[in-house]
């Protein structure tokens, strides 16, 4: 399995594996993809801690870190030391009242003081990003990827003055040619069926219009949970594959047992877009949670950062109660096909395995 993304990284299979814990990511570029460490939650110095783990694990095999820059929020000019302060201004009293409202009704009890509460404040800034990817420079990455818009233009030159390659998400293929614009290496062009933030088209439809539009490598994302699927991708003009709620139920993912028990029962009608987790649209686990913000009492979603910065105490609290009826999460469409748990190298070799049988499948038809 040999395409430019191979050649680009030095891996065996052009599989990237996107996910919030280390030990995925060591087992996936371990297994000849690479394993792709998603950073948002991640404090710097915490940062500091899952990288240095990652390298003294995965045997030199090449990985990446995925950071969020988005092009647009709300508060972009504000000084970063005042970007807390006045951004919590301005979200409105009846919003607050709205969320600690459906917690009430619930029975969501406040954070415990040792539970540190009101550390997950501001997401999704470049100002937040920023310290992030300096700590990831500092490591032997072999990939910085940006997970909303092309990164800004003077991330991408730092980067490639430290080696490092730099992919970027797209949902259109006017997205893709931003992105090709400022320097990126790889564009990861993602299907609406993706968990996280995704846009309106599906990925059967987009993949061949970016693979057409742009002239870097281009990955397949967005309901590639098979090796059948991973073969449709490179079938439209893919030269890898970019996953995520794939690796959610594997062995090694830190999925808490309550989110990763109604994942294995969850069917593919069980997601939703809602701006409900960061103010722009993102691929969620339906529930009781996503159904409150588009009710009629919903006094409606804030713009991001606003929005993440208002639910974030909310997520936490929800997490650690027994109110599972409003435990969101990103989640794709593909989590209708992870019914079990298995063993991240089970789940890298089955996909090389199926692709293998489905080109073989192909072949016969063309040849009889």
């Amino acid at each position: 399995m040999r395409t430019r993304v191979t050649d680009m990284f030095g891996i065996e299979l052009p599989i990237f594996a996107f996910s919030h814990c280390r030990d995925v990511v060591v087992a996936v570029s371990k297994a000849g993809g690479m394993g792709v460490l998603g950073a948002l939650y991640f404090t710097p110095d915490e940062l500091e801690t899952e990288l240095a783990w990652i390298d003294d694990h995965v045997d030199g095999k090449p990985y990446g870190v995925d950071v969020v820059m988005p092009a647009s929020y709300e508060g972009a000019d504000f000084a970063p030391d005042e970007l807390v302060g006045r951004l919590q201004t301005m979200i409105p009293d009846g919003h607050r009242a709205f969320v600690e409202k459906l917690l009430a009704r619930h029975g969501v009890p406040a954070l415990s003081a040792d539970a540190d509460p009101g550390r997950v404040l501001l997401g999704w800034t470049d100002a937040t990003a920023r310290p992030q990817v300096e700590v990831a420079l500092r490591h032997p990455i072999a990939l910085l990827a940006n997970a909303l818009g092309p990164p800004p233009a003077d991330i991408v030159k730092l980067s490639h003055d430290r080696g490092v390659k730099v992919a970027a998400l797209a949902s259109t293929p006017r997205h893709a040619l931003k992105q090709v614009e400022v320097g990126v290496d790889v564009v990861v062009a993602q299907g609406t069926e993706a968990g996280g933030h995704t846009g309106e088209i599906s990925t059967m439809v987009l993949i061949p219009q970016v693979v057409d539009a742009v002239d870097v490598p281009v990955l397949a994302a967005g309901g590639i949970g098979n090796g059948r699927q991973m073969a449709a991708g490179m079938a439209l003009g893919a030269e890898g594959v970019w996953t995520g709620s794939l690796w959610l139920t594997v062995e090694e993912a830190d999925t808490p047992e309550m989110a990763r028990r109604r994942i294995l029962a969850a069917t593919s009608r069980d997601t939703v877009r809602s701006r409900s987790w960061t103010g722009k649209p993102a691929r969620l686990l339906k529930n009781e949670w996503t159904d409150a913000w588009e009710s009629e009492e919903s006094p409606g979603t804030l713009p991001m950062p606003l929005q993440f910065m208002l639910v974030s105490d909310a997520l936490r609290r929800i997490g650690r109660s027994d109110a599972a009826e409003l435990a969101t999460f990103p989640a794709g469409q593909i989590i209708g096909i992870t019914n079990q748990v298995r063993s991240t190298k089970d789940v890298m070799f089955s996909l090389v395995e199926e692709y293998a049988e489905t080109l073989e499948r192909l072949d016969r038809l063309t040849s009889d």
